[in-house]
């Protein structure tokens, strides 16, 4: 059983998997997971994975068969397990609970040799529109607080299967990252009485600098402080705090914009691997004015080494300004036109 931990120092919590143990020579690169020389998300594969809990698929098919286009179902080798009771328990200064939690694997098509970039952009919405159902149905779960929608694209960037996916964990915490930004949010709420992402994305229109694309609802933009070069946010141009609650109208824009920007980064950067990750308010916390859900990708081109490590600043060789520039066509000789 997984198990969760809290540094006491930082108040970090961390996730002590040991259903996925490992010795140190389980480290070296693993072989892409495949059954019988075929890739388990690939259709006709779906009894290699464990039934489906969403899917889109043609009103004539069948559950965990072929003839779906969006298909939604638990990890096998998940980090957090749903059934159980979250137990939780001190050691003198250190607390812990059960790894309750939920762990869903998204594969976005059944073509195996597509990506997200390349699909349409109404296969893209649908994919949205799962990540919305999920978040809604696991917010029922009085367990859990946070669900983290992320994908991981390319072996450097964490990808175990070569198969278009995207995963998603709730949790029964709000994790330390996304409780950093609502509490920067909240002091900015406090003083000026906005929020600060909307106050971010005028400015950005103001400046004009940082701003990769608009369209229909949503913003593309290089961040101010990038962590790692060519980190883009993508946020609802209107105040929204929570993914859950947007419109399923919206989803095809949102698909065009993301589709687009992914495409761009392809041709610039060379099909970079890269994370994205879906930071919405907790869930049941209703509508705040302070936050802003916001979608982060972030190619994986540089490495985070010891100084990183150990201070919590980032090194980033590329000004977001120059980086915009290459993502709009604007500097001679970029492929984005």
């Amino acid at each position: 059983m997984a198990e969760l931990r809290k540094d006491p120092v930082v108040g970090r919590w961390v996730i002590i998997s040991t259903e996925r143990a490992r010795r140190p020579s389980d480290f070296a690169p693993q072989p892409v997971q495949r059954v019988g020389g075929l890739c388990v998300f690939c259709p006709g594969q779906e009894a290699h994975t464990p039934d489906e809990i969403l899917a889109v698929r043609s009103p004539d098919s069948q559950p965990n068969q072929p003839g779906w286009t969006v298909r939604v179902v638990p990890n096998k080798f998940p980090a957090l397990r749903i059934e159980g009771e979250l137990e939780p328990s001190g050691e003198g200064l250190y607390d812990r609970m059960s790894g309750v939690g939920a762990h869903e694997v998204i594969v976005e098509t059944p073509a195996h040799g597509a990506a997200l970039a390349t699909l349409p952009e109404a296969a893209v919405a649908d994919v949205l529109w799962a990540y919305r159902e999920r978040m809604r149905d696991l917010g029922q779960d009085s367990r859990f607080r946070y669900v983290m929608v992320f994908k991981n694209h390319g072996e450097a960037a964490g990808a175990s299967l070569e198969h278009p996916h995207s995963q998603l964990i709730a949790t029964p915490i709000v994790p330390i990252m996304v409780t950093e930004e609502i509490e920067g949010a909240e002091r900015h709420f406090r003083l000026k009485k906005r929020c600060i992402w909307c106050d971010i994305i005028r400015q950005e229109r103001r400046a004009g600098g940082r701003i990769i694309l608009e369209g229909e609802g949503f913003v593309a933009l290089a961040p101010f402080a990038p962590r790692l070069p060519f980190e883009t946010w993508i946020l609802p141009a209107g105040h929204r705090s929570a993914y859950e609650e947007t419109d399923v109208r919206e989803l095809a824009p949102l698909a065009r914009l993301l589709g687009e920007i992914l495409r761009r980064m392809g041709r610039v950067l060379g099909d970079p691997p890269f994370n994205y990750m879906l930071h919405s308010a907790p869930l049941r916390a209703g509508l705040l004015d302070h936050f802003h859900w916001h979608l982060e990708i972030i190619p994986k081109l540089t490495r985070v080494a010891g100084f990183e490590w150990g201070t919590g600043f980032f090194i980033n060789p590329v000004p977001p300004e120059e980086a915009v520039q290459y993502l709009r066509g604007e500097v001679p000789g970029s492929p984005v036109s």
